[in-house]
């Protein structure tokens, strides 16, 4: 694969190459490089001549619930706790049925791909065959990443608590499936959050996690009503993040945890010895009422932090609005802690590429063009602007970041997964 126009990717947090009438090249599904003049080995072969459309990395989504994404935008008014009860909970419910769960997801993995989301996290429901649907689906469709069954056997509607014996056999189904029939997609370990899960389940994931050297995904730290219900849990506990740890559901390198808006000073030294990967969700945080997390104090305390939808709880599919509102809401804590330097685009836009697209838990990184990455691409190039920006003499990151506060899916003309053109799913 050879696509020509103004290359945009972040290497690092702060830095950003941009590289006009480059020529992005990939062997078969993995980045071989950015070059100013085609390899001589390249000349004579097919180029996707872009113009000066702009080609950067395509988003990863490190915290998603793929079940929800039929109620964004419904339920804003709540805080986490009831909107759960009142919402959440009674859509999940209808995942038992087959035929339900096969159309939502489609919508889902097809909205996912028209915001340039080619790579996941994502939290699916209790049911494991509607999970394996999901799989399959998202496999087939070409994206990558990785899936979780949800697990909770308690503090939920009857519908949806789980047998724990039976939660963990259908767990180790899943994490054995996979592996002997998926290529790209990966099953993630899934407590749904420590109130969901007894101390039965927990551990016998904390086996799981082991046994199969799974991922983990999660939450810590989002609410402070579910906080203190975590105390009264675990009173014995230090924290809410140390519960996890106990239970081995912390595997150093392979666990994503979504919001950590409270942490203490000790749960900031945990998920930096144990490299966990935070996925920070502001517009969900701002819809629920959560918070504010203190970004910049995380990333300076050295917590890897990506940008991530939380969908439902964020109200919008599109990774773009999110790193926007990132953006935003860094500046609204700068005002409140003038110490807690607000993020730029650049950096926010590596928090939603390579910082999630390089988690431990895939097979292969992607989020950036460096040789060895998977070759997951976006072309952005809006014609309805495209005068305008000539006019105004606007540079690739004026147009990237007019891109990522006002531009949508039709400014999307390709997406590449794996160094191939990738059409609309479904």
């Amino acid at each position: 694969m050879i696509l020509k126009g103004t290359v945009i990717w972040t290497p690092e947090l702060g830095r950003v190459e941009v590289r006009e009438g480059a020529y992005l090249v990939a062997d078969g599904e993995t980045v071989r490089g950015v070059f100013d003049e085609l390899p001589a080995d390249c000349v004579g072969q097919p180029v996707a001549d872009y113009g000066d459309a702009l080609v950067i990395p395509a988003f990863t989504d490190a915290h998603v619930h793929a079940p929800q994404f039929l109620n964004a935008g419904i339920g804003m008014d709540e805080e986490l706790l009831p909107w759960l009860n009142h919402h959440t909970f009674p859509l999940e419910a209808r995942f038992a049925d087959p035929a339900f769960a096969d159309r939502a997801y489609r919508a889902f993995l097809n909205a996912l791909w028209e915001a340039g989301t080619l790579r996941f996290c994502a939290f699916a429901t209790v049911h494991a065959e509607a999970t394996w649907h999901l799989m399959r689906l998202a496999e087939d469709a070409g994206f990558s990443g990785l899936v979780g069954k949800v697990n909770m056997d308690r503090n939920a509607p009857d519908e949806l608590r789980e047998d724990t014996v039976a939660s963990l056999a259908q767990t180790e189904m899943l994490a054995q499936r996979s592996r002997e029939e998926l290529r790209r997609i990966g099953f993630i370990a899934t407590p749904r959050f420590v109130p969901a899960c007894t101390p039965e389940l927990m551990e016998g994931l904390g086996r799981l996690v082991e046994t199969y050297q799974l991922p983990v995904q999660s939450h810590v730290d989002e609410n402070r009503s579910e906080v203190a219900l975590v105390r009264e849990l675990h009173p014995d506990a230090p924290s809410y993040a140390h519960v996890y740890d106990a239970f081995g559901l912390m595997p150093a390198r392979r666990t994503v945890l979504a919001h950590a808006i409270w942490l203490t000073g000790p749960e900031v030294d945990l998920l930096r010895e144990k490299h966990v990967l935070v996925a920070h969700s502001p517009q969900s945080n701002a819809n629920l009422t959560s918070g504010i997390m203190p970004l910049r104090r995380w990333l300076d305390a050295g917590i890897a932090c990506a940008v991530a939808s939380d969908v439902a709880g964020g109200s919008d599919v599109a990774l773009s609005r999110h790193v926007a509102c990132a953006v935003r809401t860094s500046k609204l804590r700068q005002v409140a802690c003038a110490e807690e330097r607000a993020a730029s685009v650049p950096e926010a836009l590596y928090l939603a590429t390579k910082a999630p697209g390089g988690f431990a838990g895939f097979s292969q990184p992607s989020g950036s063009f460096e040789p060895g990455y998977r070759c997951d691409a976006l072309v952005i190039g809006d014609e309805r602007t495209a005068e305008l920006d000539a006019l105004l003499a606007r540079t690739p990151l004026e147009r990237l970041e007019h891109f990522i506060y006002t531009g949508d899916d039709r400014a999307i003309r390709a997406r590449y997964a794996g160094g191939t053109l990738m059409p609309r799913p479904f």
